[in-house]
């Protein structure tokens, strides 16, 4: 199945998607995340490493100011928005990439997008706050939409399913419908199936391996699988240790799966190593696109 072409246009950004894969580059402004926790958390070392994902050549920058691994708890609006704020509006103002905003809370996207953020990464598919969905509509920003088991405090205990893929396809549906009851257009949706997000190892490489399926929802996919627990567990060494999120291995096997979610219909990747991972998608779009004439 070839992957669909879309056209995102919005503000003075415009996103060609489905010929060349986009990079969506994480930038976690927060003390516990699972992979860099602590590394950008003051203002000028996550002004660098965004420079530094910039010069990789990142599509788009996404900002997050609470942590989203397993078991984690929820930090305070104020604090949410000491921690992002600050770096979005210094960015807006310097840079032509899109901005997004990683949170699950409206009065912080709509603070972002105040500071020039122009999409918003809701891992709760509006479902943690109702309000959100008015936030990208009024603003007219891109709205990603990403399916979770439960929320980050319970995701990873036992998560089961009937029907994997017919039940994330059924809230993906849900949650796109629900954002164009509130006036968000469908094409400045983005969905989003969760890796790693109430999955099991086994369902996370499913997901991957079945990724065009989502194109049925006629949205853009994004895949987000650098770094995650699943691939640890692949990894795990002889004395049954994990290697640490940061570990070589664990970025070599990152970009397998980028790799994988490519040719499998992702239309963006969103990544920790942008420069490691233009290369990969660089190589993997000429396989795709590839013809003999």
């Amino acid at each position: 199945m070839t992957t669909q072409k879309y056209n995102l246009t919005w503000g003075n950004h415009c996103l060609e998607l489905g010929e060349h894969t986009r990079i969506m580059g994480i930038l976690n402004i927060t003390p516990d995340s699972f992979s860099d926790g602590g590394k950008f958390f003051a203002l000028d070392n996550a002004l660098a490493q965004a420079e530094k994902m910039i010069e990789a050549g990142v599509d788009i920058i996404d900002i997050g100011g609470e942590s989203s691994r397993p078991f984690s708890e929820p930090v305070s609006i104020e604090e949410e928005t000491r921690r992002v704020i600050p770096l979005i509006d210094y960015l807006a103002k310097k840079i032509s990439i899109p901005i997004s905003i990683d949170t699950t809370k409206a009065v912080i996207a709509r603070r972002a997008v105040s500071a020039g953020a122009s999409i918003i990464n809701d891992i709760s598919s509006l479902t943690f706050d109702t309000g959100m969905a008015a936030v990208a509509a009024e603003n007219d920003v891109l709205l990603i939409l990403m399916h979770m088991k439960g929320s980050p405090s319970d995701m990873q205990v036992s998560p089961s399913y009937d029907d994997l893929m017919g039940e994330i396809k059924d809230f993906l549906a849900d949650a796109i419908c629900r954002a164009e009851k509130a006036g968000v257009s469908k094409n400045k949706i983005i969905i989003d199936p969760g890796i790693g997000f109430g999955k099991t190892l086994a369902h996370n490489l499913h997901l991957i391996n079945h990724l065009n399926e989502f194109q049925k929802l006629n949205a853009p996919v994004l895949l987000g699988s650098s770094r995650k627990a699943f691939i640890r567990k692949i990894l795990v060494q002889n004395d049954n240790t994990e290697l640490t999120p940061d570990h070589p291995l664990i970025e070599t096997a990152t970009q397998a799966t980028v790799a994988a979610g490519v040719m499998n219909g992702a239309h963006i990747v969103r990544v920790h190593n942008v420069g490691n991972t233009c290369a990969t998608v660089k190589i993997v779009d000429a396989i795709r696109n590839s013809a003999l004439t």
